[in-house]
């Protein structure tokens, strides 16, 4: 892809026009000093995201959005922006970008994958031992000053090793998560997924592909990372939460709307299952009140891959993405990951 069209700033040494790129909220200051080697920022440097009004009249004359999932971009956000060329997404879930519209009007659209599948599967891991050992319930029992005496059924919570792991999705995620089920913890691990995985992957997985309603019925413990579309919103609801075990738990990681918030909260309430724990919401950052109180809820801010090497390497990746997408740099044209590869043989 070549150099971008639409305005820019002077560039000091060369005289040339600097790109403008919206950089739509804080990041850490090595990627965004990277960045302002190629472009002139706008940046977002405040804990408050920008409304869509507000994004719309930042993007006017801007050839590159660094995007992170607070933010969406629609085909307002394109019109608003007629000199865009570049989308880089610091995420690997990339709901918030309409890709298809992106395309038809030659944007390239890339995201963060690989760099995160470790930290999120350990993560999801820890989201499904804290769900089924009751950890935040105990905690609060504990704190609230509830402890008096030991007894033998306090806080019981339901076997991990040995159980039945069932993976709604199964891509890099939740491939990395099987592996910690079946070789860490000795669990019996199946899965549902579009497509089924080549024999040799399943068998170093130790898993076993079934349709839905038997991932379902035969599941201890739900885990789910399917990518959120118009498809898999609501996957799981009502219907498919009857279907599982009273002593099941559900972990959700992969985004809100893929689960029913309010379908949930039903049945934790009434102990149709055991426990949930959820690090995405629809509708997030607001929470479905019904799951605020559930002492069967464990929840999280959307923290999967919050650690510090990961959330640098993600944001280095979105930078690697724009740089290259908007012809700059050694891997000019050649962006490491683009969800969109035809914009760049189109622009080529």
């Amino acid at each position: 892809m070549g150099q971008p069209r639409g305005r820019g700033a002077p560039d000091q040494e060369s005289g040339s026009m600097k790109p403008k790129v919206l950089v739509t909220r804080k990041v850490f200051p090595e990627v965004l000093e990277r960045l302002g080697a190629h472009f002139e920022l706008e940046v977002n440097d405040t804990e408050r995201p920008w409304t869509a009004d507000e994004l719309l009249a930042r993007v006017q004359d801007k050839a590159g959005i660094y995007l992170t999932p607070t933010n969406r971009v629609d085909a307002a956000v394109l019109d608003a922006g007629p000199g865009l060329k570049v989308v880089a997404n610091m995420a690997v879930g990339f709901n918030n970008i309409d890709v298809a519209a992106c395309t038809a009007r030659g944007v390239l659209c890339t995201n963060t994958p690989d760099v995160l599948t470790e930290t999120t599967a350990d993560f999801g891991f820890a989201l499904l031992l804290a769900a089924a050992r009751r950890l935040t319930e105990s905690e609060r029992f504990l704190r609230a000053g509830q402890w008096r005496n030991w007894s033998f059924d306090m806080m019981m919570g339901r076997e991990v090793h040995g159980s039945t792991l069932a993976i709604l999705g199964m891509g890099r995620i939740g491939q990395a998560i099987a592996r910690r089920g079946a070789w860490g913890f000795g669990m019996q691990v199946i899965y549902h997924n579009r497509s089924r995985l080549p024999a040799d992957t399943e068998a170093a997985l130790k898993a076993t592909h079934v349709s839905k309603e038997a991932l379902l019925r035969q599941a201890d413990h739900l885990m789910i990372v399917l990518p959120y579309s118009a498809e898999t919103h609501h996957a799981v609801g009502a219907a498919e939460l009857a279907l599982m075990k009273r002593s099941a738990t559900l972990t959700n990681i992969a985004r809100g709307g893929v689960v029913d918030d309010a379908a949930l909260a039903g049945a934790l309430r009434e102990r149709r299952i055991a426990a949930a724990a959820l690090d995405v919401f629809e509708g997030e950052p607001q929470v479905h009140p019904a799951l605020l109180d559930l002492p069967n809820a464990v929840l999280t801010p959307h923290i999967a891959s919050a650690t510090v090497q990961t959330r640098r390497a993600m944001a280095q990746l979105a930078a690697d993405n724009l740089i290259a997408g908007l012809g700059c740099g050694p891997q000019a044209g050649r962006p490491p990951t683009p969800l969109n590869p035809q914009v760049l043989a189109q622009g080529g």
